[in-house]
C-alpha cells in the first residue's frame, strides 16, 4: 500500500468544511462587524446630534431679566445697551438723558435696545461704567421714571377715520367702527421710538381692545398719511410705502420735512393725541 504523497491536497470534503467555516466565520465576523460599526456610526451620529443641539441650545442668546443692563460695543464709538423691554427701554432713555455720559453725541431708544454714540477720544470704559450705572439705579427705581423730553402738551393729529381696514379691525376687536375711533381718540399715545423710514413713529398706549395682528399679506402700497394699527403699536406712515399695518383711517399731517429746524414730527417720547375730524374733507 501506497501512503499519499506529502504534498498532495488534503481531503477536498474537509478543505471544503474548513473553507465554508472559515468563510461563514469571516461572513459572520463581517457582517458583525458590518453592524457593529453601523451601529457604532448610528451611535456617534446621534451622539454627535445630540451634542450639536446641546451646544447650541446652550448657546443660544437669553433675554436679559428685568432690571438687566446688558452693554456691548457697537463699533469704535457706540454700545448698544440691552433691556428687557420696552418699558424699561423708556425709563433707561429717560434716565441716560437726564444723566448723559460725558461725550455722549446721542442717544437713540428702540424696541429693546438704547444705541448710546460718544465722541471720538472719549474713554470708552468710562462711557460703559456710567451707562451702567445710570441704568442700574433708574431700572430699579432709584432714577426718573418720567421722559424729560415729553412736551407740556400732546401733539394733536387730524384723522379721518375711513381707513379700508376698519371694518376688519371692529371684527377682530368685537366693537363698532364707532367704538374703534373713540378708543383710539379717547387716550394719548407716546412716541416709543422711530425707525422704518424717516418720520415713521411707533406710538405706545394703545387701548388694549385695539391690539390686533399685522395683515398675513402686506400691501405693494400704503398711502401717506395712513393711520394703522398692528400689535401694541399705532403710527401714521410719513410716505407711500409697502406695509402690512391695518389702515384706520388718514391725517394730512406732515411728519417728516427735511427742510425743517426739526425734521421729524414725532420724535421720542412726545406724546400724541389723534383727533376724530368725522366726515370733514
Amino acid at each position: 500500500m501506497s501512503l499519499p504523497d506529502a504534498d498532495a491536497d488534503p481531503d477536498p470534503t474537509d478543505a471544503d468544511l474548513v473553507t465554508a467555516d472559515d468563510a461563514a466565520g469571516a461572513d459572520h465576523g463581517t457582517a458583525d462587524d458590518a453592524a457593529g460599526a453601523d451601529h457604532g456610526t448610528a451611535d456617534d451620529a446621534a451622539g454627535a446630534d445630540h451634542g450639536t443641539a446641546d451646544d447650541a441650545a446652550a448657546d443660544a442668546p437669553v433675554d436679559p431679566a428685568p432690571g438687566e443692563v446688558r452693554i456691548q460695543p457697537y463699533g469704535e464709538r457706540a454700545f448698544l445697551v440691552d433691556v428687557a423691554g420696552l418699558d424699561e427701554v423708556r425709563v433707561l432713555d429717560a434716565a441716560l438723558r437726564a444723566d448723559p455720559p460725558p461725550g455722549t453725541e446721542d442717544l437713540v431708544p428702540a424696541a429693546r435696545t438704547v444705541l448710546v454714540r460718544f465722541a471720538a477720544g472719549t474713554p470708552a470704559g468710562d462711557i460703559e461704567q456710567h451707562v451702567h450705572a445710570v441704568g442700574r439705579r433708574a431700572l430699579t427705581g432709584g432714577g426718573p421714571a418720567h421722559d424729560t423730553r415729553s412736551p407740556e402738551g400732546a401733539v394733536r393729529l387730524g384723522v379721518h377715520y375711513d381707513g379700508p381696514d376698519l371694518d376688519e379691525v371692529a371684527a377682530l376687536t368685537g366693537l363698532t367702527r364707532a367704538e374703534v375711533v373713540a378708543r383710539h381718540t379717547g387716550r394719548d399715545h407716546v412716541v416709543a421710538f422711530g425707525g422704518f423710514m424717516p418720520g415713521f413713529a411707533y406710538l405706545t398706549g394703545v387701548d388694549p381692545a385695539l391690539h390686533v395682528p399685522r395683515r398675513s399679506s402686506p400691501r405693494e402700497r400704503v398711502p401717506a398719511g395712513s393711520v394703522a394699527l398692528a400689535g401694541e403699536f399705532t403710527a401714521v406712515y410719513p410716505a407711500a410705502t409697502p406695509g402690512g399695518w391695518r389702515l384706520i383711517g388718514r391725517s394730512d399731517a406732515v411728519l417728516f420735512d427735511a427742510a425743517r429746524a426739526h425734521p421729524a414730527l414725532l420724535v421720542p417720547g412726545a406724546r400724541v393725541r389723534f383727533v376724530d375730524l368725522g366726515d370733514a374733507p
